[in-house]
């Protein structure tokens, strides 16, 4: 690919932006940058746009790699160090990469629109779940949006070549991530070939990741920063109520986050002491004991904090509209803010509500509790799931030393 000079590659990157639906507020902050940018070029002499160009800028003018590294940067700050990051990208993708979907549909074109709405059915049809049904329609809709980019009208004109380029856009991003992507467009792939939309099986073309999940350590906390995150809630207002049985349910019976969502007052069945459900990822029944610190938890959110709205779901928002959470919503936040009032330190390894989920296996798993009944609990088809579990429990790992002079020998 012939590499174009900056000015041009801007005028590039602007027609794109526009196609995408920037607002004009939005664009009005790229122009100002860009032209600085342009300015900044000229008086080093340089034509082209570089990564140590875009540096070079950046540090010059805002001064903030000290605080990128370091991870303490204003929004303001990230803003502007979007600004190169998103010159590069698209001189080397030629498109736009890592936007915000918040509050706009990924996919403007009709005829793609139609597209993914059809895959959507049919996996709605093939029974996925919910949560497989929004990652395969989000993502497919995503490669689309990208073939749009690329100058592609139709599915007949997608190649071997796109995808493999699409699938380079992914760089960067964790295993898990690229994984979902690929599953992805595997099912979206093998639905426009059965469907007549392409005549070439691509889905047997892509390539297969080769890492497994045992390879992963999962994120756990340890029983004291468990016991300050738990303290740091308030209680004593209704929000506190509901957060505090929340992170019960995660912590002590291991329920998924999508799982804690959707629980319904059918769910509690109080006189047998238990909590059954459909889990939604294994579409598998699940019944577990409910214990007097959770069930009591879930009572007094129920009696003094829910909001008194019609809605089945136990656990709805506290900000008007009074809702269920999002399946979007993983409740991230949840986490981060009880670790700032805990004053514990905000890893990213551990920000998830699944941590809490890999914090009661490990725990389980120190008490000498069976594989077996772990995947019990957790509501694991098979124990090969929960194996994975063994690496964070250090104590027996190091009952198990490698003798190395008689391996040596």
């Amino acid at each position: 690919m012939q590499m174009k000079p900056l000015k041009e590659l801007l005028q590039d990157l602007d027609q794109e932006m526009l196609r995408l639906g920037y607002t004009k507020g939005s664009m009005n902050f790229y122009h100002s940058r860009w032209r600085m940018l342009t300015k900044f070029a000229e008086g080093k002499g340089e034509i082209y746009y570089s990564e140590k160009l875009g540096i070079d800028f950046i540090e010059k003018h805002f001064h903030i790699l000290e605080k990128d590294f370091s991870g303490t940067l204003t929004q303001a700050e990230v803003q502007n160090l979007r600004i190169i990051r998103m010159i590069g990208d698209f001189q080397l993708h030629q498109t736009v990469l890592r936007r915000y979907y918040k509050h706009k549909e990924i996919l403007t074109d009709p005829y793609f629109i139609e597209i993914n709405n059809h895959f959507k059915q049919y996996c709605v049809d093939k029974d996925y779940s919910n949560v497989t049904i929004g990652h395969y329609g989000k993502q497919s809709a995503r490669f689309l949006d990208y073939a749009v980019s690329q100058g592609i009208r139709s599915c007949k004109e997608i190649t071997l070549t796109l995808i493999n380029n699409y699938i380079k856009t992914l760089a960067g991003y964790t295993y898990k991530t690229v994984e979902q992507n690929l599953c992805s467009l595997r099912a979206f792939f093998r639905f426009i070939h059965l469907n007549g939309e392409i005549n070439t099986d691509f889905a047997s073309k892509l390539p297969m990741i080769q890492a497994r999940k045992q390879t992963r350590i999962p994120s756990v906390w340890s029983a004291e920063d468990l016991k300050k995150l738990i303290g740091s809630i308030d209680r004593g207002n209704p929000m506190g109520k509901r957060d505090y049985a929340i992170i019960l349910l995660a912590c002590r019976l291991g329920l998924r986050c999508t799982d804690i969502k959707n629980l319904t007052m059918d769910n509690f069945h109080w006189e047998d002491k238990k909590l059954i459900f459909v889990q939604s990822k294994t579409r598998t029944t699940l019944s577990l004991p409910l214990t007097a610190e959770v069930g009591w938890s879930v009572i007094d959110y129920l009696k003094y904090g829910r909001p008194n709205v019609e809605s089945r779901c136990v656990f709805v928002r506290h900000l008007a509209p009074f809702l269920p959470f999002s399946e979007s919503d993983h409740l991230h936040q949840m986490i981060a803010k009880y670790m700032q009032l805990a004053h514990l330190p905000t890893l990213r390894k551990r920000t998830g509500m699944h941590s809490l989920r890999h914090t009661l296996a490990s725990l389980l798993l120190e008490n000498d509790t069976p594989l077996p009944a772990i995947s019990d609990i957790l509501g694991h088809v098979d124990t090969e799931s929960t194996a994975v579990y063994l690496k964070v429990d250090i104590k027996r790992l190091k009952e198990c030393p490698l003798d190395l002079v008689e391996d040596m020998a």
